[in-house]
């Protein structure tokens, strides 16, 4: 029991103190659940978030999910899951009865441009830090350059870039067992 209440808190606190959704999670998740519980190994966390982009739902839902399947199965599936977005719930439960007042306040529109700016740095951070850990050869910068284009040049979808780098990176180890 000791153990799923440290789950619970640790996720809860992922989904309290985190804005910008799946992706600005991620450096919380990695403090959290690499460094501090040992829940989940950092290729880990990359592979989770993998598997989030490309499956239905909420990344970090997805990745909470995940990672408490394998710290304590379904179970801990469930107790992650909840108590990474019941902090939001609740959060989105008070601002609805308000929301009508604060849409026009001057002050709240400026604290959540600051708040999104934050977020963009948080994320450009982290894109650094992987591509420092994940790209090692000519070929990674490859498959990295064409999924660039094909997101941002041919405007296709992430999900489809990832499967296509996949299936590259996928084809490269076939080829080179033969």
């Amino acid at each position: 029991m000791a153990e799923y209440i440290k789950m619970f808190v640790s996720f809860f606190k992922i989904g309290m103190f985190t804005f910008g959704g799946g992706l600005a999670m991620f450096p919380m998740f990695r403090k959290e659940l690499v460094e501090k519980h040992k829940y989940i190994t950092e290729d880990e966390l990359i592979d989770y978030y993998s598997i989030g982009q490309c499956t239905p739902g909420i990344i970090a839902v997805n990745v909470a999910t995940f990672t408490g399947y394998k710290v304590r199965k379904t179970i801990g599936a469930i107790v992650a899951t909840m108590a990474l977005v019941l902090p939001s719930l609740i959060i989105i439960m008070a601002i609805a009865g308000i929301l009508s007042e604060i849409t026009d306040n001057e002050i709240i529109e400026n604290a959540f441009n600051g708040i999104r700016i934050g977020v963009t740095v948080l994320l450009l951070n982290e894109v650094i830090s992987l591509a420092k850990k994940n790209i090692k050869n000519k070929f990674q910068i490859i498959i990295l350059i064409l999924a660039g284009i094909m997101i941002f040049g041919l405007h296709v979808s992430s999900v489809l870039a990832v499967f296509i780098a996949g299936l590259i990176g996928g084809a490269k180890f076939i080829r080179q067992k033969k």
